[in-house]
C-alpha cells in the first residue's frame, strides 16, 4: 500500500483565510507564474518593448554622467580649522555632530544625516538617572532617538552648551 508524504487535505478558500476574500465580487488569486501570462496584443507588446529600450539607453546615459563615489569620498570638504565638533559616548551609543552633519551609532548600527536633511535636533534628560536623550527630526516626520549614558548628571549642561554651538554654527532652520 503507497502513503502519500504531507498533508492530504487542500487549502481552504474564504474570508477566515483571506481577508480581501470577498465572494462574488473577487475571484480568489490564481496560481499562474510570470510565463503563463496570457499573450498581449502585438501592439501593446511592440509600445512595452519600446519604452523598455528607451528607459535603458536613459539608464545607461545617467551612469555615465554620474561621478563616481570614490572620487565624492576624496574631495570631501575638510574640516574647518576651529570649527565646533560635538562628541558624546558611553559604551554602546556615540554621538558625533561636526561640519558634515549628524552621525548616530548604537552596536554595530550607524546612520548619518547631513545638516540640510536635518529639520530638528531635540535634547532630553532623564528626571532621574543618567541618560541623555538626542533626537534627530527628518523633514519628513521621521525621528531618530539615542541615547547616551552620561558618566554624571553634571555632563548634561556641559553636552548641552557643546550640542547648541554646533547647532548654531552649522544647522539652518529656514534651508528648506
Amino acid at each position: 500500500m503507497e502513503q502519500r508524504i504531507g498533508s492530504s487535505s487542500q487549502p481552504l478558500e474564504g474570508a477566515g483565510f483571506d481577508p480581501a476574500f470577498i465572494p462574488g465580487l473577487t475571484s480568489p488569486a490564481s496560481g499562474r507564474t510570470k510565463d503563463e501570462e496570457p499573450e498581449k496584443e502585438p501592439e501593446v507588446a511592440e509600445a512595452e518593448s519600446a519604452e523598455d529600450a528607451e528607459e535603458t539607453e536613459e539608464a545607461e546615459g545617467a551612469e555615465e554622467a554620474a561621478p563616481e563615489p570614490e572620487e565624492d569620498a576624496a574631495e570631501e570638504d575638510p574640516a574647518p580649522e576651529g570649527g565646533p565638533v560635538f562628541e558624546a559616548s558611553d559604551r554602546r551609543a556615540k554621538l558625533v555632530a561636526d561640519h558634515r552633519g549628524v552621525r548616530l551609532s548604537l552596536d554595530d548600527q550607524e546612520c548619518e544625516f547631513r545638516w540640510d536633511e536635518i529639520g530638528a535636533v531635540e535634547t532630553e534628560t532623564a528626571r532621574f538617572g543618567k541618560r541623555y536623550t538626542v533626537t534627530v527630526h527628518t523633514p519628513d516626520r521621521r525621528w531618530y532617538p539615542i541615547e547616551i549614558e552620561a558618566p554624571a548628571r553634571s555632563r548634561f549642561t556641559e553636552w548641552d552648551s557643546q550640542l547648541d554651538a554646533v547647532l548654531d554654527a552649522y544647522f539652518e532652520e529656514d534651508a528648506e
